[in-house]
């Protein structure tokens, strides 16, 4: 194996000279080395690729944001150039992992009221708290406030669904984050449109903005099923089509929700959709929990890909999804954190190790959702849930460098055994060391390189004392 690894990389480092050869017409000059703006020297490489392999003692090249080359340190080290070496030797390395659905403001509102079913805790606390404070300038702070609690935890890519989600989208740009963005769609007034119309309108806006960006691609996101009419529905599925965006939005997040729409439909909450042709290839579906096998094939069919929130689930006590059944089916299913109100953090680590413990006791049988397929989920699993898994989700060459470098031997982590039951089982956010996204070092050594951590607390703070006095009035 490590033979072939070695061939591997010279066959890559030959291709990138003949490229050159074939664009220019000449023979390559002798050159110093390979160039790259980073180079991460040394550690296990955790590939997430399809034939799931791990490069012992490797080092990746990175360049113009994409993995130019990887491999065996010992090939090709020497013939490197960077102008950045990050050393990550005695360290885990992997693919940066992905938050399939948040809203990420609402990190503002964490903690504001805990031990509610959804119905509950939505109208008497979240839609007052929300109507009385949010603005864009309370969606940029939280904004700031999530990613970096993300950054934090290792986390690349996140898929969110808010108000002012341009706003959210700048704020994500500059700390140098991947974002799948979308404006939410519903059927009452909110803070930043009064009307379904108006929301739409303001989402094609939106979506034409973010087109081509390297980071940001912009999305609608129609609340649920039994917040957006039939109509609007439509209208939205068919925006999607014609300027090839995603949809993000709520399905079978509880059994009201469920028995609701059968009762005013006559077909439960996927099935609906999928009559009124809502569902696409394009659908990313959040919580996913009280689909029949019917409708788990209709996910499979259609393409759609699920957001799998087990904490926010539990808290809630809405219920468990049927992520074995739907992986087996060949549904793509990742992992999300919810908002930070209803979890009550962003921390992916703690998701992970939900998941595994969660299934096996719902199931009855410890062998459900082995560690390594977990860690699937939250990477390259979680990658196809939002459709990107072209360019990002693994660490494979020409692939965007969405990486991040963990410590592997803190106390929780010794001794070490094998890797994705470490990741899965043992690895927390504080292990996380340096976060590189789309070729950026955006976290280095701990260190937040794109956010003022300090500015940000204080900034919290303020509006906590802010929502406090709004619920008291």
């Amino acid at each position: 194996m490590e033979k072939l690894r070695s061939i591997t990389a010279l066959i890559l480092l030959l291709g990138v000279s003949l490229s050159a050869t074939a664009q220019t017409g000449k023979r390559p000059v002798r050159s110093p080395g390979f160039p790259v703006d980073v180079l991460i020297d040394g550690g296990t490489i955790i590939t997430m690729s399809k034939d799931r392999s791990v490069i012992e003692n490797g080092a990746i090249g990175i360049r113009n944001g994409k993995i130019a080359i990887m491999g065996s340190r010992n090939v090709f080290i020497k013939s490197i150039r960077a102008k950045q070496v990050i050393d990550a030797k005695g360290k885990f390395i992997i693919p940066g992992l992905i938050n399939t659905h948040t809203h990420v403001p609402m990190v503002l509102f964490r903690g504001i009221s805990d031990d509610l079913d959804l119905n509950d805790w939505l109208t008497r606390f979240i839609f007052p708290a929300e109507a009385k404070n949010v603005t864009e300038a309370f969606v940029r702070a939280g904004t700031r406030l999530g990613l970096a609690e993300m950054i934090r935890g290792g986390t690349t890519t996140y898929c969110d669904m808010y108000y002012f989600e341009d706003a959210i989208a700048e704020e994500t740009k500059k700390a140098g984050v991947r974002g799948v963005l979308g404006e939410t769609i519903i059927k009452f007034p909110v803070a930043d449109n009064k009307t379904p119309a108006e929301a739409i309108a303001y989402t094609e806006r939106f979506i034409k903005r973010w087109q081509g960006d390297p980071l940001i691609v912009a999305a609608a996101a129609p609340h649920a099923p039994y917040t957006v009419s039939t109509d609007d529905l439509r209208k939205i599925r068919e925006q999607s089509d014609r300027l090839g965006s995603p949809v993000i939005t709520h399905i079978a997040e509880t059994r009201k929700e469920r028995d609701d729409i059968l009762a005013e439909y006559g077909k439960t909450p996927a099935a609906y959709l999928d009559s009124i042709g809502f569902l696409s290839d394009r659908t990313i579906a959040a919580h996913s929990i009280w689909l029949t096998p019917e409708e788990i094939a209709i996910y499979r069919e259609r393409g759609v890909g699920s957001a799998h929130c087990p904490q926010s689930n539990m808290k809630l006590a809405s219920g468990v999804a049927p992520v074995p059944a739907m992986l087996a089916a060949g549904v793509a299913v990742g992992i999300g954190t919810d908002g930070a109100a209803s979890n009550n953090d962003l921390d992916m680590w703690d998701e992970l190790d939900t998941v595994a413990k969660l299934h096996k006791l719902n199931t009855g049988d410890p062998r459900t959702l082995p560690a390594e397929e977990v860690f699937a989920m939250a990477t390259i699993g979680g990658a196809r849930a939002l459709h990107i898994d072209d360019i990002t989700g693994s660490l494979e060459a020409g692939k965007r460098a969405d990486i991040v470098i963990l410590d592997n031997d803190s106390l929780n982590q010794t001794p070490f055994y094998n890797v994705y039951s470490s990741l899965v089982y043992s690895t927390k956010a504080a292990d996380v060391r340096t976060v590189i996204i789309n070729g950026r070092v955006v976290m280095l050594d701990r260190r937040l390189l794109t956010l003022n951590e300090n500015a940000i607390k204080t900034e919290a703070f303020r509006y906590r004392d802010q929502i406090l006095a709004s619920l008291n009035r």
